[in-house]
């Protein structure tokens, strides 16, 4: 039995992605609450060897339009990663989004055996599509995802598995 490799993916971005917003717009209001500068949210991170919360946003970011994309077999946008204040980070995840409904299952179903190529490290790694997506794709979604969670939450941001867990639809 195959999976829907659409259903296993649009959906996943589409439920999460907004949560994430969701999550930023109540940094936002801890923020302003607290008089807090918002950069120092936006900088913050769980160890000095980890990316800070923008950086964790972007990727997460990137790993949901680069993997609709590359199971549909498109070139993902490029997305400059200058982006310095929540608002911005929200801009970039709603255009993500954009980007995702965009998507129709029947442009990704079937890729499961699709040659996916990706540099990293400047090193090439080969996949095949449903391996790229449950073994690489939505894990690295969900660790900069949820390190973006764990970040504002550390911080003392008022969150919720529900925040996180945003329901679907």
């Amino acid at each position: 039995m195959t999976i829907s490799m659409y259903r296993a993916s649009a959906p996943v971005f589409l439920q999460m992605l907004p949560a994430l917003s969701a999550c930023l717009d109540k940094a936002q209001s801890f923020a302003t609450a607290k008089k807090i500068d918002p950069s120092v949210l936006l900088q913050a991170r769980l160890a000095p060897d980890m990316f800070a919360l923008t950086k964790q946003v972007q990727i997460a970011t990137d790993f949901a339009k680069g993997t609709v994309a590359r199971l549909a077999g498109v070139e993902p946008p490029k997305y400059e990663d200058n982006e310095t204040t929540i608002e911005q980070l929200k801009a970039r995840i709603a255009k993500t989004v954009d980007f995702i409904k965009e998507f129709k299952p029947a442009q990704i179903d079937g890729s499961e055996d699709r040659d996916i190529s990706l540099m990293l490290g400047g090193q090439a790694r080969n996949f095949k599509g449903e391996n790229y997506l449950v073994g690489f794709a939505l894990p690295n979604f969900y660790f900069h995802a949820t390190t973006a969670y764990a970040i504002l939450r550390h911080n003392g941001v008022e969150l919720g598995k529900g925040d996180y867990m945003r329901a679907p639809g």
